[in-house]
């Protein structure tokens, strides 16, 4: 069980630390973890965000536990070198096509969603989103019109390839769930989206047992809000699934509580939490750990098909939200350490 922990910059060299601390509660067998420098952090160190050593761990390791970058005094870096290009070059590089974001309520935090508890409390869903194709990885740059005026572009495109695989992945992960598969594109606009929707009706043949519906993006972004409880399963590009995760996670009630795993062909895959670096509050030790404890799980269940053990994870996690020990993004005063040490305590119950 060979992890390769990147840590990264800001909170995610807190959040780690709890991360590690739960997995090493659980005493696994075989459990071998080797750290190396990402983001900011090793471009300082090594003078690029992805250096050659870390991309060889996360190459050989059976799966990446990824922390956080980001950096805002190295946001001046010409794009190939800013902090946020290695996590677009390890998804490049490991394969990585297909992300999968859960979003639950959690029972007894329904008041901190900015939604009503009842609907809040319904909230049970998962964004399968397509992570190497689409305007983050199509050409781009910026030119000058006819006019002398500045352009930028960023072109949008899939191929039939690209849409049929990560749509077998949302199938797949529809019938272990509650059989219900939302396809969200923008079909009425763009023509990337009408080969998409195309492509995942053809697709959809083969899951006879999968209920498929199809949604424009600016309808599911407003259903999220008024009645998320309809989602089971939703599928979508790159940028449409990154925009969706993170308002499900405030429909949930903090971007602090949600996990995710980047998976290609394999069981290699890489896990993280969806938020950010956070520069604000980093050091202080009041980031909250509870997203990337989570994705330690993701990665228990999906790279080494340990279910008993991402289980007792979660279990772990829900018992110690609802008894009270909230980190400061849930409205409480629990310090990440706090929240580690009842974590991993039961986790050893």
């Amino acid at each position: 069980m060979h992890i390769a922990v990147l840590a990264g910059d800001g909170i995610g060299q807190e959040i780690m630390v709890e991360a590690v601390r739960v997995l090493e509660a659980l005493d696994l067998p075989g459990l071998r973890l080797d750290h190396a420098d990402v983001g900011g952090v090793a471009y300082r160190k090594h003078g690029h965000p992805l250096p050659p050593e870390t991309l060889d761990l996360a190459k050989t390791a059976d799966a990446v536990l990824f922390g956080a970058v980001g950096d805002p005094e190295l946001d001046g870096l010409r794009r190939e070198l800013r902090v946020e290009s290695a996590i677009l070059g390890l998804r490049k590089e490991l394969q990585l096509f297909a992300n999968l974001r859960p979003a639950n309520a959690f029972a007894g935090l329904e008041n901190l969603s900015g939604l009503k508890p009842e609907i809040a409390s319904a909230i049970d869903l998962l964004i399968v989103r397509e992570l190497t194709g689409d305007v983050y990885f199509g050409e781009k740059g910026q030119r000058q019109t006819e006019d002398g005026l500045r352009q930028g572009y960023d072109v949008m495109a899939y191929d039939e390839s690209e849409i049929a695989r990560i749509a077998h992945v949302a199938f797949k992960a529809a019938q272990g769930r509650k059989g219900k598969l939302c396809s969200v594109d923008k079909a009425n606009v763009l023509q990337t989206s009408v080969l998409w929707r195309a492509v995942v009706e053809e697709v959809a043949a083969e899951y006879p047992d999968v209920e498929l519906s199809h949604m424009y993006v600016d309808n599911a972004a407003m259903q999220l809000v008024r009645n998320p409880g309809q989602f089971d399963v939703i599928v979508t590009g790159n940028l449409f699934g990154d925009i969706l995760s993170d308002q499900a996670s405030m429909c949930v009630g903090s971007i602090g509580l949600l996990a995710s795993a980047s998976l290609g062909e394999g069981t290699k895959g890489q896990y993280e939490p969806i938020h950010g670096s956070a520069p604000d509050i980093a050091g202080q030790g009041i980031a909250n750990p509870m997203a990337m404890i989570l994705s330690a799980a993701m990665m228990l269940r999906h790279s080494f098909a340990d279910e008993t053990n991402a289980q007792r994870i979660e279990k772990a996690v829900s018992t110690v939200l609802a008894d009270g020990v909230l980190g400061h993004d849930l409205g409480g005063s629990a310090s990440t350490s706090a929240i580690g040490d009842a974590v991993v305590a039961a986790v050893q119950k």
